[in-house]
């Protein structure tokens, strides 16, 4: 499973730094229409993460937490 290894916030699966690609690809499924409730979700991680993470600069956490799942695309589509 892609879940994160506190406090250093590694994938348990892959190592990578977490959220990994794989774990971002599920997230936005299983949030899929609920981009708010994913939002809410990855800011109370990154909080933890700021905390867990103190010398690491909060931009760069800041990017890795809350700014991917608005650079991936939709699922949805608009019609009408």
């Amino acid at each position: 499973m892609h879940v994160p290894i506190r406090p250093v916030w590694t994938c348990a699966a892959c190592g990578r730094p977490w959220p990994c690609p794989s774990r971002q690809r599920q997230l936005m499924a299983e949030y899929t229409d609920a981009r708010v409730s994913l939002s809410v979700f990855l800011s109370a991680c990154f909080v933890q993460a700021c905390a867990d993470l103190a010398t690491m600069p909060a931009g760069v956490l800041y990017r890795r937490f809350l700014t991917w799942p608005y650079e991936m695309p939709t699922t949805t589509t608009d019609e009408g």
